[in-house]
């Protein structure tokens, strides 16, 4: 991804679409309409991205996608209002939050699947800080960002916890092979 980085004015334009689109949303408006033909080429091309959203440094939402199947600026907007209103994990976003909130947007790299052996082989073949991982078994699926090894640096706790993401044992990755694909994101915030 990093010859295919975003400009500086091409994120401005992504976080600025993802802020108004939250606060649309969240007060219940519908969401603006794009000018199209004055967007960067780029933007209008498929992505993958999710939307993270902090109060304080705290988590208030995250929501995306893996696989890219909407023009970038599209992507965002969906996955902003998805992280304020439909992160099952928190309560909607209020109107008054919305100023308080910061926004960081993570365009995925296509996920890649990681061959390995064994589970200290997996350990090893991890990138910390540079994947993204993707935990797949019997028709269930977590992932974490890249972002995710700043709080569970350790290896073997990253998996046990996307186990539990899962819905899985969290040592289920010990005890079997499991499909894994790795990511990386090009992050960026308000």
């Amino acid at each position: 991804m990093a010859d295919d980085k975003l400009t500086e004015g091409e994120r401005k334009l992504l976080l600025k679409a993802a802020r108004e689109a939250i606060e649309d949303a969240v007060n219940g408006r519908p969401l603006r309409r794009l000018d199209w033909d004055n967007l960067p080429p780029r933007l209008k091309e498929e992505g993958a991205t999710f939307v993270t959203l902090t109060i304080n440094g705290k988590l208030r939402g995250c929501i995306g996608t893996l696989e890219a199947h909407q023009p970038l600026i599209e992507d965002v907007r969906e996955h902003a209002v998805a992280a304020a209103l439909a992160d099952y994990r928190f309560p909607p976003v209020r109107p008054e939050e919305v100023a308080h909130l910061r926004i960081e947007i993570s365009r995925l790299t296509k996920p890649q699947p990681l061959e390995y052996e064994t589970p200290l082989d997996l350990i090893h073949k991890l990138r910390p800080g540079i994947d993204g991982v993707v935990l797949m078994d019997d028709g269930r699926r977590a992932t974490f960002l890249p972002q995710v090894w700043h709080s569970l640096p350790d290896a073997e706790n990253f998996l046990d916890q996307l186990c539990l993401k899962m819905g899985a044992p969290r040592k289920l990755w010990r005890l079997k092979k499991l499909t894994v694909l790795t990511y990386q994101v090009e992050e960026f915030h308000e």
